[in-house]
């Protein structure tokens, strides 16, 4: 897998990369070569890992924002802390809307 510079997934060149294979896939098709089939089959396969890693890791980050927020919009309620309650809404609403961005389809 082709991860970004940091060393995590990304869906961006996921995509790119699976895009890429089934291209090289397809040239190999048309022109007999085995090695270009296989090549691009292989950047295929990895280029959709990587897309999937990183939809998993955004989902997942989706669920600590949106459980984190919940937790603070409960305690700034209960201890009358309002900004604290408005900042865990929001921080719920914003994982809330990681998850659904990132959900298998």
């Amino acid at each position: 897998m082709s991860y970004n510079n940091n060393g995590e997934p990304n869906k961006t060149t996921g995509q790119f990369h699976s895009v890429k294979g089934n291209l090289v896939e397809t040239v190999g098709n048309l022109t007999g070569a085995e090695s270009w089939q296989q090549s691009g089959k292989e950047e295929h396969a990895q280029g959709e890992a990587e897309y999937k890693a990183a939809q998993a890791k955004g989902y997942a980050e989706g669920t600590i924002d949106r459980l984190g927020g919940k937790k603070d919009a409960v305690v700034g309620a209960v201890t009358g802390d309002r900004q604290q309650e408005a900042s865990g809404n929001i921080r719920h609403d914003k994982g809330q809307t990681q998850q659904e961005f990132n959900k298998n389809a």
